[in-house]
Formats: structure tokens, C-alpha cells, sequence
């Protein structure tokens, strides 16, 4: 064997750099699905599932071009199995000349296969993930000589190098971002009748992926009964394709809204094909700017879907590889408090978060103002250890990449590296919430009261993340009026909601202590 060519289970791409020069006579494909990729965190079903289908179903297409593929499967390999123990197999059995390998999408990843390679004695060469269109070195570049990173300036510079949403080199519309369009709530009646995204029925490799998943890992959080995601590049285009057609007109307006029995509404539900490589992030940009200039679709709504793949997306990824490892450890607010064990089970009287949660566990999959306002803010008001709430993020979500959530959550969600990601803590009283959705309207919390019977938890813990970091926000630009706001109230409000906030932490405390959170948080296997 002349090379073997790594294919992990988010590189399903048959353009990948790593098949350039690929020589079917001499050459060999190795995947393998590893239980340890399903319980380093205590991933949802619905995530296992995903990946390992996609996986089947790539390694089948290669078949039929001719390409040999060294699969092993999980039926195929011990309980412990990692990749790196496979690899190590693999390598003894076919002594290749070389490896061959894509860029991984996870640190931890890259350093076990390097070790692999290095311990026996074989070359590997890393490749260039063209998925991406801007490379970490291109990133690297963007960094050089700047005290801070901001997404907006990296987004212009791609706008400009990639040639999206120009016209004769200006910002069509004359604007370079639409955000303040785009923060509508829904009226009080609703927002009507929203076109379903898309279902894609479990075909037989699928199929028998469910049945291997809920009898290796049918302890893990989630459920495989609303499985109906995009597992080959032809279901991801018809995925994109109903998209563009039926939900990205009105995708602008109201993407910051949420309701109540509506997990999708008119976001697009791509990024986890998208992550796994079954869209290229060229094609979807190119055909939403389509969109705009034949008249389908306004700018706004074009503008902002965009700005979340060729600005937000691709700066959120340069942020990562620029911090590994130490990013991870970060924790600039010094927040301490264990993940609260009903984000395992959605078993809480918040209304906000009951329906987040349970929408999370039944299907994998939240958008993205769910995500960062609601589970996210939450946990940020309480104080959750930042690493804590990544491990639930990468466990929870179907479309969860460590290189994007890991930046997205201890970043954007946590402010846990500071300031790096993003300017400001994403901080909001229970208000927001009764703003955007219609979630306060079933909850027995009243979202304008921060102390008493029924006062919101999330208004609480609000005004007390204010008061214990009064200090440090005190004269910041962007946070500068709600810390104004926190010292109109006497000293006697401010302490009896300390008191208030802090009773509730110690009940959150003892739940953590419930037989489904002390697994996920120390990333044990639940099969």
C-alpha cells in the first residue's frame, strides 16, 4: 500500500484535498467508528446516529467509484476502541508508505492521529482543508498586528476576496450588514404558517444505524424518533435547495424570534451537513447571493444568511486553531457552578428552558438564538463552569464540531475567553425572552420581577451577573447603561437579590447531583 487515506466523519467529502493524487491500484481509504467518539462527551443519540450514517453512506459511494475502503464498524471493534488504537491496528496490518489526512475539525483529534503516525513509524501528511474559505494560515495573516479580532472587519475582507455581495467592489445596497433589519419578534398571534423544512425518511443503511444506536447507546440523552436528517450530499442539496425556495425570504426578519412548537421556523437546519461536508459553503453562498439578484429573496434576509457562513462560520474556526489547546481552559469570569442536571432531562419549571430543552433532546437541534439566549444565557447568569457548557453543547447537538462549538459556546455564549470572540457578555433579563418568543405567556415566573414568589429566575440571576461584576464592566462601552441601570436600585434590592440568586444556585447544586448529570459531566460512556 502506497497510501492510507484518513477519512473521519466530519470530512465526507469526495473533493477533499486529501484524495488529490489518489491512486485506486495502490492507494486505500480507512474509516472507522470508534465508541469513544461517542462517549469523550455523553453524545445525544441523534449525533451518534448522524455521523455514523453519513459515514456508511460515504463509504458506499466510494465503493462504487472504485475506491477501496478499510471500514471498520462498531459491531467490528472492542467496547474501548478509540481511533487511535485503530489506526494503530491498521498501520501494523498494511504498512502504508504513508498516511494521508484532512485537517481535522478538533485538536484533540490532529494530536492522537499525529502520535499514531509518529509512534509507528510511519509519515503523515496533513492537508489543507479546502472545505474552508479562508485556510488557518490565511487566518494567521488576518491576526498578524491586531490587538483585537473582530468578525466584522474579517467578514468585510472575505466579502471582498471572495467577491459576495459586491457590486463594482461596494457593499451591494450600501451597507456591509443588515443585523439591525433583523431582531423582529413574531406578533402576538403568532408567526402563522411556516413551511416544514424538508424530512428525509431513514432509508435501510440508516435504518440499521438506529437500531445499532439504541442498543449501544440507549442510556445516552436524546431519542431517535424524530431522526430525519440529511445523511448524503444528494439529501443535503434538496435540503438546501427547499431552503433557498421556501424559508430564506423570510429567514431576516424575525431569525432572533422564537415560538412555541416551533424548532425550525425559517432558519435553514444546513449546518449540520455543512459540518460534516456534505454542502461545500461555496455553493450555499453563491446560491443564496442568486437568490437576491434574480428578486427571490431581499437583501437583508440574503446579507445576514450569509454573514453566519462566510463571516461568522469561518472566523469562529480561525479563532479556534489560533487558541488550541490553552483556549479550552479559559475562564475569565471565574464562573464555578456545576451544569444544572435538567439540562439532561428539560424536567424544569422555566418555561423558557423547559421548551429549549425538550426540543433539544427530542430532535439534536435548536437555532441559534435558542441556543445563545436561552440555554446559553442561563447558564452564563448562573456561573456555570465555561467547560461544562461546552461538554453539553458537543454532546447535545447533531451539528457539533468542536472547532465551531468550542469557540461559539465558551466564546460568544460563556464570555469565557474575555472578550476574544466577542465584545460584550450576551447578558438579558427575563425580558428579552417575553420580547422575542411566547414563551413567558405558559410560565408561572413573571419575567419583570427580579425578587419574590414569582419572579423570573432568569431576571434574578440578571441583575446578580451585574452586581458580582460590576467592576469589571463598569466602563465598558456596550454594557456601560445596564450597569447604570443595576446602581439606581438601594442597597437593600441589590442584597435581597443576591439572597434570591444565590438560594437558587444552591438548589441547582443539588440537582447537579442527579445520576444523569455526573456522567455527561465527566464524559463517562453511558453503553
Amino acid at each position: 500500500m502506497r497510501h492510507l487515506v484518513v477519512v473521519l466523519g466530519d470530512q465526507l467529502d469526495e473533493r477533499s484535498a486529501a484524495f488529490d493524487g489518489f491512486d485506486p491500484s495502490h492507494d486505500r481509504v480507512w474509516m472507522a467508528e470508534v465508541p469513544a467518539e461517542s462517549t469523550h462527551v455523553w453524545s445525544h443519540q441523534a449525533r451518534i446516529a448522524l455521523f455514523l450514517a453519513a459515514m456508511r453512506h460515504f463509504a458506499r459511494s466510494l465503493e462504487a467509484r472504485g475506491i477501496s475502503v478499510l471500514y471498520r464498524s462498531l459491531e467490528d471493534v472492542p467496547p474501548d476502541a478509540d481511533l487511535g488504537s485503530e489506526l494503530a491496528i491498521a498501520l501494523r496490518e498494511h504498512r502504508p508508505e504513508r498516511v494521508i489526512l484532512t485537517e481535522p475539525g478538533e485538536h484533540r483529534v490532529e494530536v492522537v492521529l499525529q502520535d499514531t503516525a509518529r509512534r509507528a513509524g510511519v509519515p503523515l501528511e496533513v492537508r489543507d482543508d479546502r472545505h474552508f474559505f479562508c485556510s488557518r494560515e490565511r487566518f494567521a495573516r488576518h491576526r498578524r498586528g491586531r490587538k483585537q479580532l473582530r468578525l466584522e472587519y474579517f467578514y468585510r475582507e472575505m466579502r471582498r476576496e471572495h467577491g459576495v455581495l459586491l457590486d463594482d467592489g461596494a457593499p451591494v445596497g450600501g451597507a456591509w450588514n443588515y443585523d439591525a433589519e433583523n431582531r423582529k419578534a413574531f406578533p402576538r398571534s403568532g408567526p402563522g404558517e411556516v413551511p416544514r423544512p424538508l424530512a428525509f425518511p431513514p432509508d435501510p443503511i440508516t435504518r440499521d444505524v438506529l437500531d445499532l444506536v439504541a442498543r449501544r447507546f440507549g442510556s445516552h440523552p436524546g431519542s431517535l424518533e424524530a431522526f430525519d436528517w440529511p445523511v448524503t450530499p444528494a439529501d443535503a442539496e434538496h435540503a438546501l435547495e427547499d431552503f433557498l425556495r421556501n424559508r430564506l425570504p423570510s429567514f431576516g426578519d424575525t431569525q432572533d424570534a422564537m415560538w412555541t412548537d416551533e424548532p425550525v421556523l425559517y432558519h435553514s437546519r444546513l449546518s449540520a451537513a455543512l459540518n460534516l461536508k456534505l454542502l461545500d459553503p461555496r455553493d450555499v453562498v453563491s446560491r443564496a447571493e442568486r437568490e437576491y439578484r434574480a428578486g427571490r429573496a431581499p437583501l437583508a434576509a440574503v446579507e445576514g444568511f450569509i454573514r453566519q457562513i462566510l463571516g461568522w462560520r469561518e472566523f469562529v474556526r480561525g479563532v479556534y486553531w489560533s487558541f488550541m489547546p490553552e483556549y479550552l481552559e479559559r475562564n475569565a469570569l471565574d464562573a464555578r457552578e456545576p451544569l444544572p442536571g435538567f439540562y439532561w432531562t428539560a424536567n424544569t419549571d422555566l418555561n423558557c428552558l423547559h421548551q429549549t430543552l425538550a426540543q433539544t433532546l427530542a430532535t439534536g437541534y435548536a437555532h441559534h438564538i435558542q441556543r445563545l439566549m436561552v440555554t446559553g444565557l442561563f447558564a452564563l447568569l448562573l456561573g456555570v463552569d465555561p467547560r461544562e457548557v461546552h461538554r453539553w453543547y458537543l454532546a447535545i447537538y447533531v451539528d457539533a464540531v468542536e472547532w465551531v462549538e468550542l469557540p461559539n459556546t465558551l466564546g460568544m455564549s460563556q464570555f469565557g475567553d474575555g472578550g476574544v470572540l466577542a465584545s460584550k457578555p450576551y447578558i438579558a433579563s427575563g425580558k428579552y425572552v417575553d420580547r422575542m418568543s411566547d414563551y413567558c405567556r405558559g410560565c408561572r415566573y413573571d419575567p419583570s420581577r427580579a425578587t419574590g414568589e414569582r419572579a423570573c429566575p432568569l431576571t434574578t440571576l440578571y441583575w446578580d451577573f451585574l452586581a458580582r461584576h460590576r467592576a469589571r464592566f463598569a466602563s465598558h462601552p456596550r454594557l456601560r447603561m445596564q450597569i447604570r441601570n443595576l446602581e439606581r436600585k438601594t442597597p437593600r434590592e441589590v442584597e435581597d437579590i443576591r439572597r434570591a440568586a444565590e438560594r437558587l444556585r444552591s438548589g441547582w447544586r443539588a440537582e447537579s447531583t442527579d445520576e444523569a448529570a455526573p456522567s455527561a459531566n465527566r464524559g463517562e460512556p453511558g453503553a
